[in-house]
């Protein structure tokens, strides 16, 4: 049998090819799994798989079906709890038991009532070892989307900033300015290719007129869902958004008691409209938008707003991470800051830096929640 170090080292690998399709398996967890056998040489992985796009199939039939007859006597390595319910697909756990796997070893529960331990049980009922808790800290990470949604009923929020070394985002009169360098903006946009969608307000979309689609070579069909917190319904038809729906998804969130007339023009166009309450100052209230945004299935929600947007989630406290690029230059006294209302420093309430990495001229921190 496999010893401690080899299990952790394959369930590394688990964790590793179930990211290859994370950002693009909402609803589901972006699984990852490995079967292996046990030869003379140690341990063979005979079997790989990992959630396909949409969600289905699972990782764990897909690892079984490369692996065959090998399976039998072999050990399965998955990142989450196999699933035990009939959904979109026959349990994970009958794929399991019929192929004859002799040893199941699992990263963490997955805390879906549907299966909550029930796999794990079901599993060793069937004489299969099972075995938990391998790779279980960085499983919580990758997994962290569906554990939110699940448990608190609103996807993980990842909120980007980038920064001059004075702390500003932007020039005077909310005009925008170009911060960070090309290493960078490649890394942004690697991070909306794993989101399932990201989030930016009216105000960025006027100012701004983005695409937020990933623009990286061989990567282009890997664009999120975009979302607009639009309260008043004021986007216009004519922006980069709105002109861009056969690249991606466009939503917006606007208020209850907003005009009728916008979401009719806005639908015929394709793009899907949403309501939900007021806050008393007049903005969103972005508890009752991300309980909406998991009830439609998201995880992993990218935040990449401008300082109102962004201090309005990081004071709700509804930010779990923070990717956090720092630029050498500075815009002066005058430019925007990064935080409407809130200092920079403000991040670190409930956030600690897990990493600290160079892309090219800049710096990139990453916090997470405490």
């Amino acid at each position: 049998m496999t010893n401690t170090l080899e299990d952790g080292s394959l369930m590394a690998a688990a964790l590793s090819i179930g990211r290859r399709e994370r950002g693009h398996t909402w609803p589901n967890p972006a699984v990852g799994a490995l079967v292996v056998r046990e030869g003379p040489a140690g341990p063979t992985v005979i079997g790989r798989g990992w959630t396909s796009r949409g969600g289905r199939p699972h990782a764990e039939p897909q690892a079984l079906a490369q692996a065959g007859e090998g399976a039998q006597g072999a050990t399965l390595y998955v990142t989450l709890e196999p699933c035990s319910h009939h959904g979109g697909t026959p349990p994970c756990v009958d794929a399991i038991r019929a192929s004859g796997i002799a040893r199941v070893v699992a990263a963490v529960q997955d805390p879906d009532f549907r299966v909550a331990g029930r796999g794990f049980a079901i599993l060793r009922e069937a004489a299969i070892t099972v075995e938990v808790g391998v790779g279980a800290a960085q499983a919580l990470v990758d997994h962290a989307g569906h554990m939110l949604r699940v448990t608190e009923g609103r996807p993980h929020v990842m909120l980007k900033l980038a920064v001059s070394s004075d702390g500003k985002v932007g020039l005077a009169g909310r005009r925008p300015a170009a911060i960070t360098g090309e290493v960078a903006r490649g890394r942004v946009h690697l991070l909306r290719a794993t989101h399932d969608a990201v989030l930016t307000g009216i105000g960025t979309v006027l100012a701004d007129d983005p695409l937020l689609t990933c623009r990286l070579p061989g990567m282009e069909d890997r664009s999120p869902l975009r979302i607009v917190l639009d309260a008043d319904l004021r986007l216009p038809p004519t922006s980069a958004l709105a002109r861009s729906l056969n690249v991606a998804p466009l939503w917006i969130v606007a208020a209850e008691d907003a005009p009728g007339q916008p979401e009719e023009m806005l639908g015929a166009m394709g793009i899907e409209v949403m309501r939900v309450r007021r806050r008393p100052d007049g903005g969103l209230d972005l508890n009752d938008a991300l309980k909406l945004l998991a009830l439609r299935g998201l995880t992993r929600l990218m935040v990449e707003a401008g300082p109102r947007v962004a201090a309005s989630f990081l004071a709700a406290g509804l930010v779990d991470e923070v990717n956090l690029f720092k630029a050498p230059k500075t815009l002066g006294t005058e430019a925007l800051d990064a935080l409407e209302g809130l200092p920079l420093s403000a991040l670190s309430d409930y956030l600690s830096v897990i990493e600290d990495e160079r892309q090219g001229v800049d710096r990139l921190l990453i916090m997470r929640r405490r």
